[in-house]
């Protein structure tokens, strides 16, 4: 009886430390995601900048081109 109870209190501390590390790579890939949802969003800003900006040359050549 004796065994069984060390065997188990040895598999309930190795689920205790697996549920710690799986708790801090949790917050880690969540702190992770976020810096990236950040990035994202600042990149479709610069993406939708850039893309308002090739369309107004494309808008001044084009009024250039029927111009002449």
């Amino acid at each position: 009886m004796r065994d069984r109870l060390e065997n188990l209190e040895e598999k309930v501390d190795e689920l205790v430390a697996l549920c710690t590390a799986l708790d801090k790579e949790n917050k880690n890939l969540r702190g992770r995601e976020t810096e990236w949802q950040t990035e994202r969003r600042k990149l479709l800003i610069k993406n939708e900048s850039a893309r308002n900006k090739v369309e107004a040359m494309i808008s001044r050549l084009k009024s250039m081109e029927s111009g002449e």
